[in-house]
């Protein structure tokens, strides 16, 4: 493979892998099963390790995912929650006890005791406890710090909030797994059905979004449960893991008596193999086994890599598949015009759950896997995930059966479709015709993370659409209530329509106090998210500003790369997005900042560049780029030659450290960066030569 077909291949993995994380971790929608996406992530493991000088910025092998939600408050982690390493194979199983053994200096031969526990499919959390009491619950968040949702965790009734045993520590964490059981999630789904909603997709997802509902009360009525499995703290009395558990057991925590103490790597397969069946019969989900080393003294001499432990290991089962009849393909249209087939098969049950649709994604996918309709597919849904078609059998296509022929003009307004060159995806180009387009950039506009606009939900806005009320999301502050008529319905709940059209215009005006980086994300410019708006709105401090920017001033900010910048040069030189902007602005929305500007505490480091990895003891990594800008310095994601200095905590990527050192880059560890701010240079027997300083 070229240079050139490796940077094109690890730039479409890593913006793939991107765009299922956020899926996964930020709205709860997976598209694709977990073994899906860990192979993709392989793939790009290897690449990077064949090239390492290509590896992105924003790579997802570099950190894990994040669930962390700004409506809660972020807790820093006193020990980091890190990922497990995953495998699917028994030989993987194999290669990592010959590590584990090898690494602590035992023959091969010899029998290292594994603790195995299942692996369930829920939210991972940390439990603080003082004094036997509950004092706070964490999500994982981004492995450094995670939401506190102490509140909501509260109302699971399996977590005691006062240990009543007389043998704990004064102060403990306790790590586990909160689900959903799959009686509770069914009951939710033919609630949810009767009241005709849309329903929820798995228990997982369920549980992640039940948790950080904003009212405890009805976090409550979730029913959610928790297992435990994870005990930390300092000096504490266990030699063993298991030995933790029977004591989390006796101090009233909820353990799942699934785990066993194996002796020996046979007796680890024999515990894989007896639960790839027997799962089912359990009450909630679970997708594979975690596998520890059972001695705590061998776990802390085993450590960790950058992202995982190196005395543990998941293993994970592959996901259920089925075989059934490719009936037909439909299309939706997104909100940015993009076409996403989905294929319409004969009901199947797979994994539990009735399917009736997968995704196809595009028309590559369509025609890697050389469908047509008519064929016997074969469905996968790994983690009870949005099914996905991974294959068909050919033996049973009809013989009269064609090639499939991709649609040429969009399905909701019939305009001609295009298909940018680079792109897998086909677009409508009639954005501001398209139904499905205009209906989406409202729901986005009034999506939680952007205007936050209450009861302004996709029904509403489609009422309001087919009204010919709401076109762009300037005509919603120009609605009036007796405009809003057609609401009243039903004669007996008009009163109940009246207060929902008061909520709705209250919710409107609402809208307006929310801050310019909200509002820049709102708009819907391509490419434009959460984070580019941010760093936007901080930098240029109002839209004037930023209307007026040149692409080479764009590229110029941290981490705004060029397509970026065409779209935001594209946006504004667009005549009826200005004019959409200045109705906007009359109407009171937010275009300029009032967050001040960073005040420098000194010009110390001044035309240094410095790049942070690891975890730090005093300080955040948010907090410690914030320290260096204050003082001058400017932050890079990754090491290059233009960087003056290497930051690194504990548990540091040993790629950054390696390239540090053969580009002479000085590495301070966390005092050292101290020091360096108190004496404006470093001490002279600093240097890239001496390695790990921490």
């Amino acid at each position: 493979m070229t240079e050139a077909e490796a940077r094109a291949q690890i730039e479409q993995l890593t913006n793939t892998l991107n765009y299922h994380n956020d899926l996964y971790y930020k709205h709860n929608k997976p598209e694709i099963s977990d073994y899906a996406f860990d192979q993709l992530l392989k793939q790009l493991e290897e690449l990077e390790a064949q090239f390492p000088t290509l590896r992105l910025p924003n790579s997802p092998t570099q950190r894990v995912g994040s669930d962390l939600d700004n409506d809660f408050p972020q807790v820093k982690h006193r020990y980091p929650m890190l990922s497990l390493a995953n495998t699917y194979s028994a030989e993987e199983i194999q290669d990592f006890d010959k590590r584990a053994k090898k690494n602590i200096g035992w023959h091969e031969e010899a029998s290292l005791a594994y603790l195995c526990e299942l692996k369930f499919d829920g939210v991972s959390i940390s439990l603080i406890y003082e004094n036997g009491l509950l004092v706070r619950a964490i999500t994982r968040g981004d492995g450094v710090q995670g939401d506190d949702v102490t509140a909501n965790v509260k109302t699971i009734r399996s977590i005691p909030l006062q240990i009543q045993a007389a043998d704990f520590p004064p102060l403990f964490e306790v790590r586990g797994e909160i689900f959903m059981p799959n009686a509770v999630f069914e009951a939710l789904n033919k609630q949810m059905e009767d009241e005709g909603k849309e329903t929820y997709a798995n228990p997982r997802n369920t549980t992640s979004g039940s948790l950080k509902l904003k009212k405890s009360t009805e976090v409550a009525k979730r029913h959610l449960d928790c297992y435990l499995y994870y005990l930390l703290g300092e000096n504490l009395p266990f030699a063993t893991h298991e030995a933790s558990l029977k004591a989390l057991e006796r101090w009233g925590f909820q353990v799942s008596p699934t785990y066993r103490l194996c002796n020996s790597l046979t007796e680890v397969m024999d515990y894989i193999a007896h639960w790839e069946k027997g799962r089912f019969e359990l009450p909630l989900e679970t997708d594979g086994v975690v596998i520890k080393v059972n001695d705590f003294a061998l776990q802390q001499e085993l450590g960790f890599t950058a992202k995982s432990p190196r005395w543990a290991i998941a293993y994970k089962y592959k996901a259920e598949s089925a075989a059934t009849l490719l009936e037909g393909i439909t299309y939706q249209v997104g909100r940015t015009g993009a076409i996403t087939p989905v294929a319409e098969l004969k009901p199947v049950q797979l994994a539990g759950t009735t399917v009736k649709r997968a995704s196809l994604h595009n028309a590559d996918e369509i025609e890697r896997i050389g469908l047509r309709l008519g064929d016997t597919v074969w469905v996968e849904k790994g983690g009870e995930i949005i099914p996905k078609i991974t294959g068909f059998d050919q033996s049973k296509r009809p013989t009269d059966s064609q090639p499939f022929q991709y649609i040429t003009h969009c399905p909701a307004c019939q305009t001609a479709l295009v298909r940018n060159a680079g792109e897998a995806q086909h677009y409508c180009p009639n954005e501001r015709l398209c139904p499905p387009q205009i209906m989406g950039r409202l729901a986005h506009f009034a999506h939680k993370k952007a205007m936050n606009i209450n009861n302004l939900g996709e029904e509403t806005i489609r009422l309001l659409y087919e009204q010919g009320l709401v076109l762009t999301p300037a005509d919603l502050y120009d609605l009036k209530k007796e405009q809003l008529d057609f609401f009243y319905k039903d004669t007996q709940k008009k009163k109940d329509d009246r207060l929902k059209v008061d909520n709705l215009l209250n919710g409107i005006e609402a809208s307006k106090q929310m801050p310019f980086e909200k509002v820049l994300f709102a708009l819907g410019i391509r490419f434009v998210g959460e984070t580019v708006a941010k760093k936007l709105a901080a930098h240029f401090q109002n839209i004037d500003r930023l209307r007026e920017a040149t692409v080479e001033e764009l590229t110029g900010i941290d981490e705004i790369g060029e397509r970026i910048a065409q779209s935001l040069v594209a946006y504004f030189a667009d005549e009826e997005q200005i004019a959409q902007l200045q109705r906007l602005q009359a109407a009171g929305l937010q275009f300029i900042t009032d967050t001040p500007t960073q005040t420098l505490e000194s010009d110390t480091l001044a035309g240094k560049t410095f790049v942070i990895s690891g975890v730090f003891t005093n300080i955040s990594r948010e907090e410690l780029k914030d320290k260096i800008e204050a003082n001058g310095g400017k932050v890079q994601s990754g090491v290059s030659s233009k960087t003056n200095y290497l930051v690194a905590g504990e548990n540091m990527g040993p790629a950054k450290l390696e390239k540090a050192q053969k580009l002479g880059v000085v590495v301070l560890s966390e005092s050292q960066f101290f020091a360096l701010l108190q004496t404006e240079k470093p001490s002279p027997n600093l240097s890239a030569q001496q390695g790990n300083l921490f």
